[in-house]
């Protein structure tokens, strides 16, 4: 069972501001992205198009705390942690690491993001949120303190 995800990136000149640092927005974009992979590194996609009910992983609360800045072209590590599973819902822990030209971790960021498991109804444009199938529930784990 998985209760973390390790991502590596480059920031991008577009990712920055015109002081020349990360948007704030993006520290939002790189959270989702290592949700994204850690799914995907489990054999599932965020957004299921394939089965029925379709299923999705709408946000219900995100935060971040800055604590400096990163750079075009820093290095950076996004380090996603399970720190809550619920029966419908998942909350994560999200360190955002600059990583130093000598190996070391800097952490620039913290953010948490908590999604809940929804289904789609197409006819009626509606959302519901459900139990977590249980072939994703069975691989994902909340991570030791």
């Amino acid at each position: 069972m998985a209760y973390e995800f390790k991502l590596e990136k480059t920031v991008e000149f577009s990712e920055t501001d015109m002081a020349g640092i990360v948007h704030f927005s993006n520290y939002f974009r790189y959270m989702e992205m290592a949700e994204h992979a850690f799914f995907r590194s489990l054999g599932f996609s965020i957004h299921s198009r394939e089965q029925e009910p379709q299923i999705g992983w709408p946000r219900v609360q995100v935060s971040c705390e800055y604590k400096k800045p990163l750079r075009f072209e820093d290095r950076i590590e996004i380090h996603l942690l399970v720190r809550e599973k619920r029966p419908r819902s998942l909350a994560y822990e999200v360190r955002i690491s600059r990583i130093e030209e000598d190996g070391g971790r800097e952490e620039v960021a913290r953010g948490t993001l908590t999604t809940v498991c929804i289904t789609f109804d197409r006819e009626r444009k509606q959302m519901k949120a459900v139990a977590i199938p249980a072939d994703i529930d069975a691989q994902i784990e909340v991570a030791p303190e």
